[in-house]
């Protein structure tokens, strides 16, 4: 039995995997207590016979140090995780970031099953990713494969400061409040991005132009990402891709822009739901502990 966890800034779930994953509800993340966090996770494995625990968490880990970039989590932002969580619980450890155990989920047990070659891409509070190459998660020097968001590739009106320290990332424009951004960029009016989605559902023109601009700026460097790494397919997730019909809007602009000529969708939307980085660190576990 596995123990598999899922960790943000606002909760912790967890789940074991025998082949099946079942869930065991969740708790409250101490973002700023390590001991409060260490113990939440070990009242997760208490009492359990576990062959290891599995932890997807939004940050990233170098995989050459094990060392951890967990911005929203203070309490552990620069540790070693995995050790931590072994010595708290006596039970072997391996951590993930949460995008890398999304791209392993879908390319495992959702829309990429079956091919060699999987990018998926979120589309959240944030923008990040994850590659899959036949079957296994490239995690790259430093942990950062995958992190399609950052880099200075905008330039202009649109090139906004980002968290990460560099102007001009994706995830200022392609996130959730990027697109609350470029709205108010473009017509000084605050609006949420449901808002704005909803507006552009119902052919509203200014919601309709903002989002043309999103779709412009996002599409142009995934094209790119996807040349690079040759994905055979690009499983879209987060908040953003549950809008109806944005995957096949942002889909129909990537297309015409990389190399590769498709008859089919390149960019589908996510199918393992709000289990995914659950099931990709099961799956990530069994695996390492088969």
């Amino acid at each position: 039995m596995i123990l598999a966890l899922d960790i943000g800034g606002s909760r912790i779930r967890a789940a074991v995997w025998d082949g099946t994953l079942r869930p065991l509800g969740e708790v409250a993340t101490p973002v700023c207590d390590k001991a409060a966090f260490l113990g939440a996770i070990a009242g997760f494995a208490q009492g359990r016979a576990l062959k290891g625990i599995a932890i997807s968490i939004a940050g990233v880990v170098d995989p050459a140090t094990g060392a951890g970039r967990v911005a929203n989590i203070p309490a552990i932002d620069g540790l070693r995780l995995g050790p931590e969580v072994e010595a708290a619980t006596g039970s072997p450890v391996r951590v993930l970031n949460d995008a890398d155990c999304f791209a392993l989920a879908e390319a495992t047990r959702g829309a990429g099953r079956g091919l060699a070659s999987v990018f998926g891409v979120i589309l959240g509070s944030g923008v990040g990713g994850g590659l899959v190459l036949g079957g296994q998660v490239v995690t790259g020097a430093g942990g950062y494969a995958g992190e399609w968001g950052h880099g200075p590739v905008i330039r202009g009106e649109f090139a906004f400061q980002c968290g990460c320290g560099q102007v001009g990332c994706i995830d200022t424009v392609g996130s959730a409040r990027g697109l609350e951004r470029l709205h108010r960029k473009r017509t000084a009016e605050l609006l949420g991005s449901q808002a704005i989605i909803a507006g552009w559902m119902a052919g509203e023109a200014e919601a309709g132009a903002t989002m043309a601009l999103w779709r412009e700026l996002v599409a142009g460097p995934l094209a790119l990402v996807v040349n690079v790494v040759g994905a055979d397919v690009v499983p879209v997730g987060g908040g953003l891709s549950r809008a109806p019909g944005l995957v096949t809007y942002l889909d129909e602009a990537v297309r015409v822009r990389v190399l590769r000529r498709t008859k089919g969708p390149l960019l589908v939307p996510a199918e393992c739901g709000a289990d995914a980085g659950l099931l990709g660190a099961a799956l990530a576990g069994a695996a390492a502990w088969a």
